[in-house]
């Protein structure tokens, strides 16, 4: 059950997981059961209004940066040397880290993918999962009965020019001018890209690039193939959607839903490719109904 009283200011720290630092910020009480969400790849593709609202609901609400974004272990971007299965080792050991024997784990665009192979290598940690803006299968070539990235978007996308990486204004204009052409809400995108700058612990242009745009992923080795393994699961799944996503359109998600045994689709009208911070009620009150019976 929620409590409207439950303290939901976070706190910032980092923990070591795995052999590897994992920034994360905590929300909630400690005694409360955890929700862990993997960053996409930072840990602000989650909205500080979500967690707050989980918090509120009476859960202990940890978001955390993947490897090589925010206060996380940082190597070389551009040549990580991990590979998928370890982002998703990070995230069961995360939990083991913060002294939680489960925890329901949501992942956002690429953050999806790693809790989706961390859910089914590590069937005894996690007990629901939330899947946002996401596939069944991993960045590359994509199945046939699954819709591809929308041309023109991408061709409009990729077209632009760089910014100047060290350039914090710069930077947040760019994201800002690629998040209308993505179906988000521009002035959303430029303070969180502006936050993600303050956060990125490196002058290298770089490391502020792959905290932008999640490019590290792009790099990992994420094979072999889950998508066949969904059958598997067997938690309470959530599966959130914007209907105006041109990256992963939304029969992305309507195949995710399907391919997992229970799975309830929310498809969003208005969202694109992250959570706006107008759908902060309604995705936290579908996340803690899709688990409330465990609690």
């Amino acid at each position: 059950m929620g409590d409207s009283t439950a303290d939901t200011r976070a706190t910032r720290s980092t923990v070591w997981a795995n052999g590897v630092e994992l920034g994360i910020e905590t929300f909630g009480r400690d005694d409360d059961p955890l929700v862990l969400l993997a960053g996409g790849t930072t840990m602000l593709s989650w909205p500080d209004a979500v967690c707050e609202r989980l918090a509120a609901g009476g859960r202990r609400v940890v978001r955390y940066d993947l490897r090589d974004a925010g206060a996380s272990t940082t190597l070389d971007p551009d040549a990580p040397e991990y590979n998928l299965r370890d982002l998703a080792a990070d995230a069961a050991a995360l939990v083991g880290a913060l002294g939680a024997a489960r925890a329901h784990l949501g992942g956002i665009g690429v953050g999806g993918m790693v809790a989706q192979v961390a859910a089914l290598d590590y069937p005894d940690v996690f007990s629901a999962l939330t899947l946002v803006s996401t596939r069944p299968v991993a960045p590359g070539p994509v199945d046939e009965d699954l819709p591809d990235h929308d041309a023109a978007t991408m061709a409009a996308l990729f077209s632009r020019p760089f910014p100047d990486w060290t350039d914090r204004d710069a930077v947040a204009g760019f994201v800002a001018e690629g998040a209308e052409l993505l179906g988000n809400d521009p002035e959303q995108a430029r303070a969180t890209a502006a936050r993600i700058w303050d956060r990125t612990p490196s002058s290298d242009p770089s490391v502020h690039q792959t905290n932008q745009l999640g490019t590290v992923f792009a790099r990992l080795d994420c094979a072999p193939r889950w998508r066949e393994r969904l059958g598997e699961l067997a938690v309470p799944t959530l599966v959130v959607h914007g209907r105006a996503n041109p990256f992963f359109p939304v029969g992305n998600g309507e195949a995710l839903a399907a391919a997992i045994p229970g799975a309830r689709l929310l498809v969003l009208d208005d969202m694109g490719t992250v959570l706006r911070d107008a759908a902060a009620e309604e995705v936290a009150a579908a996340m803690l109904s899709s688990d409330e019976a465990l609690f």
